[in-house]
């Protein structure tokens, strides 16, 4: 397995990946689907955001194919700029169970670490996510909250819990 920073020529890949998950795991993606597909250029939009100085996406790659992504950002305020956000979290479905993503998170936080402003990583996982719970915990992330009905889907609310690691 190959873990790398993703940069502009990994767009489209991440970009298939990117829908996959909106697919497979709705339920954890304020965007929807159909959000996603309506967009107009979104492979622009992707190659820009793998450009930009202010975020980083990291990509598991198994025999050349991108099966997991992580997003980190900074905050742009210079009293939240000690802290990054993590978020675009997913492995695919057929590689789950094999430490892809426990490598991915380990990478995302050596990375992060070399930063340096940066103090801690923050994200919010949903509630019933309980192996990426688990997968954060074994990390070191700690839970600071859980926001009631963070997300709606049709009828259907969804919990979400903050976890941070600090440093």
């Amino acid at each position: 397995m190959e873990i790398r920073k993703l940069t502009s020529d990994d767009a489209e890949v991440y970009w298939n990946l990117r829908l996959e998950a909106l697919q497979q795991d709705p339920e954890a993606f304020a965007t929807t689907y159909e959000d996603a597909i309506s967009r107009v250029d979104p492979l622009t939009s992707v190659a820009s955001k793998m450009a930009a100085d202010d975020s980083a996406t990291l990509g598991a790659f198994i025999d050349n194919e991108l099966v997991g992504v992580m997003t980190i950002a900074e905050e742009g305020a210079p009293k939240l700029r000690h802290r990054v956000n993590l978020f675009a979290v997913y492995v695919t479905p057929k590689v789950r169970g094999k430490r892809v993503g426990t490598a991915l998170l380990q990478e995302v936080v050596k990375y992060t670490k070399q930063m340096p402003h940066v103090e801690k990583i923050n994200l919010t996982v949903v509630s019933t996510n309980k192996a990426a719970i688990k997968l954060y915990e074994k990390v070191g992330f700690k839970s600071f909250g859980l926001e009631h009905h963070a997300m709606k889907m049709n009828d259907t609310y969804v919990d979400e819990i903050y976890m941070s690691l600090s440093w």
